[in-house]
């Protein structure tokens, strides 16, 4: 009876966020863990000392480029500046996911927190192109903000110090920017978001679809103009009322939510959509989540708001931290209302306040890169290509696109930006090529399987395809269908010398494992 009693929703009118920092914490948890999973099954093969891009050979040109090693590390703020071993990239996300499955249990305090965001801001600072992507940013900021959400060190799920209120009103700022940035970019970018053509090739141009993107591209044109609406609605007028009181912004933090996941169900961006809810969480407070939740929870935020204390340091640092990032948004408030906008920029070395911003342009056609293998001795005529398939990107015209996000394979989302530049601006594919060529595991890791299992093939080049969703139901079962564009690379062997001057220039030939033949 009394745990009843007292779970009872609250006659206060006034808000209370308990319920909802649990929930935040929770899900930020999740992104933390899938982002350091991610980082431990792939920062080695991608900028280990036998990485397509060796932090060995990084962090040097940025100490010289600098002038010192401090004034890099001022620059480019890492933990990774102490340690590049091998070791040190393999232990420090195992770091970083453990901990991330602390807070999901739902231990956190601001310790915690502050590991978490130093331990992941030293892989985004030395992750090169790998980590260029704007949900590292901001996941870097959203993190940073949960420091001062939670108590300094009581690490339940329901301290007695009520979360800081000031800190609520960060996260709604961090979601405005965030949803007007993606607006004004589209708006100010690719006429078919004026035009509200854009999702006539969306689905289908997009990084890496997914099983339900060519359902999505074959809806009527009808419903693909009311999508475009559907995410102005979003981005352009329910950010204005994340402010608003009560009715308003819980409206407007469940238009953004509902749209962050009809877009997750459409495609791969990675952990960036459960990344954006985050924020968006800060819209409403207990009183939205005492319909959702069961008695136990009620009952915990209840006793914890009723037993409460009040602590001068929290509320101290949660004003520090007001003070801090209102002068940080200066420049990206500038950025927003520029004519030149730029999107997912930083402007600070330690990403606190940053610029977002997402498909201001779309592709009209989907232009893929494939890798292919042969044993023969001449790339002339009749050649037996073999195709290396990618974990996620489409090469197979009959394989039904896979799903993988929230994880993020990086080689995929790379190749992708890659089928609409060339190997000049991607130098480290010839790396990934002369990896191939020596059947290195390393490189063959990004591949789902290695073609040539029994010894390395002769040439291997980069192909330039394009490729279309077929309709559902066509006579040959297909998903795709795939046109020859052009070589994106032509073929490449051990032995040709301007190549290998190349790579040499790069230090990327040094320490090359034997090829394997077994």
């Amino acid at each position: 009876m009394e745990a009843e009693t007292r779970s009872e929703k609250p006659a206060s009118t006034k808000p209370t966020y308990w319920l909802t920092r649990f929930v935040i914490l929770r899900l930020l948890g999740i992104v933390y863990a899938i982002a350091f999973l991610v980082a431990a099954q792939q920062l080695l093969p991608l900028i280990g000392s036998h990485g397509l891009l060796p932090l060995d050979n990084f962090l040097p040109r940025v100490q010289a480029y600098y002038g010192s090693t401090w004034d890099g590390f001022q620059k480019l703020p890492s933990l990774l500046w102490l340690n590049d071993s091998d070791t040190m990239l393999a232990v420090l996300p195992w770091i970083g996911f453990g901990l991330s499955c602390v807070v999901i249990a739902g231990f956190s305090n601001s310790i915690i927190m502050i590991v978490l965001w130093a331990l992941y801001m030293s892989i985004v600072h030395i992750g090169q192109d790998w980590y260029s992507f704007g949900w590292e940013t901001q996941l870097l900021e959203t993190g940073f903000l949960a420091i001062f959400l939670v108590p300094l060190l009581d690490p339940r799920p329901f301290p007695k110090v009520a979360p800081p209120v000031l800190v609520i009103w960060l996260f709604r700022w961090l979601i405005f920017r965030i949803m007007i940035g993606s607006a004004l970019i589209k708006l100010r970018g690719d006429p078919c978001w004026r035009d509200l053509t854009a999702l006539f090739y969306y689905f289908e141009t997009q990084p890496i679809p997914n099983p339900l993107s060519r359902w999505f591209h074959f809806l009527p044109r009808e419903v693909l103009q009311a999508g475009v609406l559907w995410n102005f609605l979003a981005e352009l007028v329910a950010p204005w009322f994340v402010f608003w009181p009560r009715i308003a912004r819980h409206i407007a933090g469940s238009i953004i939510i509902l749209f962050l996941l009809s877009i997750a169900v459409s495609g791969n961006l990675s952990f960036l959509n459960w990344l954006t809810i985050i924020p968006a969480l800060a819209c409403f407070d207990d009183s939205f989540w005492w319909r959702l939740f069961p008695g136990p929870l009620k009952f915990w935020a209840t006793t914890a708001n009723q037993n409460r204390r009040k602590s001068i340091g929290v509320q101290a640092a949660a004003v520090g931290l007001t003070c801090l990032v209102a002068y940080l948004s200066i420049k990206p408030v500038i950025n927003l209302f520029s004519p030149n906008q730029m999107m997912n920029t930083s402007f600070d070395p330690l990403d606190l306040v940053n610029t977002y911003g997402a498909f201001g342009t779309i592709g009209r056609e989907r232009l893929n890169v494939v890798f292919q293998g042969t044993d023969s001795d001449t790339t002339v005529g009749a050649v037996d290509w073999k195709d290396y398939l990618y974990q996620a990107l489409p090469v197979d015209v009959h394989e039904m696109p896979v799903q993988v996000a929230p994880y993020q394979p990086h080689l995929d989302w790379q190749m992708w930006f890659a089928a609409m530049g060339t190997y000049h601006q991607y130098p480290w594919t010839l790396h990934l090529i002369w990896k191939l060529l020596h059947n290195d595991p390393v490189a063959l890791s990004f591949f789902r399987y290695n073609p040539f299992p029994d010894h390395p093939p002769r040439y291997i080049r980069a192909v330039l395809y394009k490729y279309s969703f077929a309709p559902a139901g066509n006579a040959e079962g297909d998903w795709w269908t795939r046109e020859f564009q052009d070589d994106w690379l032509p073929p490449l062997a051990l032995d040709n010398p301007q190549w290998q001057s190349i790579l040499k220039s790069f230090g990327w030939t040094d320490n090359q494992p034997e090829q394997k033949t077994d």
